[in-house]
């Protein structure tokens, strides 16, 4: 069963388009949603959320569609971004309110559950908070509630590693179960070594590459030597080179049906080496 379905997802702004972007995410895995600054991936992520419009294609969340009925489409939602939606001047008290309120689904025992257990100050307001306890704040509304699917946009940045080990066995916890799912858009490559099932690479609002993590390293290798051996032969086999002070470094696709070059040094490369040669 997939959780998420997008099937040509596009929006169109003056200097930008995200063009047909399509995956499916299914129950019990979580997908790493990558590119460089300005690539489209907060795009999607406002557009499966209906927080800007798509100008072509669908999204589906456990087979609904926004249109159909928008109350349940968005409740099955939970979404974490790098920084508070909540206004500064309301206190836990207030959210836990609102929250209750809002969403028929939301568990005020639990969300009071995870506020002791973080130590969220009760007298405080929220602009007063510590990123951290900001970031622990939007995740106890998230988990106090009946969701499936997780949509998180660089949560875990500025946090220290403490929290953000904290933050991964957390989202490892959600879809444990195998009825939920996670897509996370994140610079930081290691949260995704960690955690990830799948990996989707977007770049100029299209597509680059979706595949497993697991297949990605299994896939490429990453080989380095003296740049004298870039000769033009090599240089062809070779993928996002990169010369540096002591040499050169590229990666090397198993699968193109080459021969690795000889007098290269080659290891398993981590998902950051891979994306950003890919790129490159």
């Amino acid at each position: 069963m997939n959780i998420l379905e997008v099937k040509d997802l596009t929006v169109k702004y003056k200097s930008f388009t995200l063009q047909n972007i399509s995956f499916d995410l299914p129950a019990g895995y979580i997908m790493g949603y990558i590119g460089k600054n300005g690539a489209g991936k907060t795009t999607t992520l406002n557009a499966i959320t209906h927080l800007v419009h798509a100008h072509g294609g669908e999204v589906k969340v456990e087979g609904l569609d926004f249109k159909a009925d928008p109350i349940a489409y968005r409740e099955k939602i939970g979404y974490v971004g790098d920084a508070s939606y909540f206004p500064g001047e309301l206190r836990l008290a207030d959210v836990r309110s609102i929250l209750k309120n809002f969403y028929p689904s939301f568990d005020a025992q639990k969300f009071d559950e995870m506020a002791r257990q973080w130590k969220l100050p009760e007298k405080y307001s929220i602009k007063e908070f510590s990123r951290g306890e900001k970031v622990r704040l939007m995740f106890a509304s998230v988990l106090s509630r009946k969701t499936s699917l997780l949509i998180l946009d660089e949560a875990t940045n500025g946090l220290d590693p403490i929290m953000r080990r904290e933050i991964l066995n957390l989202l490892q916890e959600y879809i444990q179960d195998g009825t939920k799912s996670i897509l996370f858009s994140t610079h930081i490559m290691e949260d995704l070594q960690d955690i990830a099932d799948y990996i989707f690479c977007i770049d100029e609002g299209k597509k680059v590459f979706l595949d497993t993590k697991d297949a990605l390293l299994d896939r490429y290798l990453l080989v380095g030597g003296d740049v004298k051996l870039l000769d033009e032969e090599t240089n062809e086999k070779l993928i996002g080179v990169e010369k540096h002070e002591f040499g050169f470094s590229a990666l090397f696709d198993k699968e193109s049906g080459e021969t690795l070059p000889e007098n290269l040094t080659s290891q398993m490369p981590s998902i950051d080496q891979i994306v950003v040669h890919l790129l490159k």
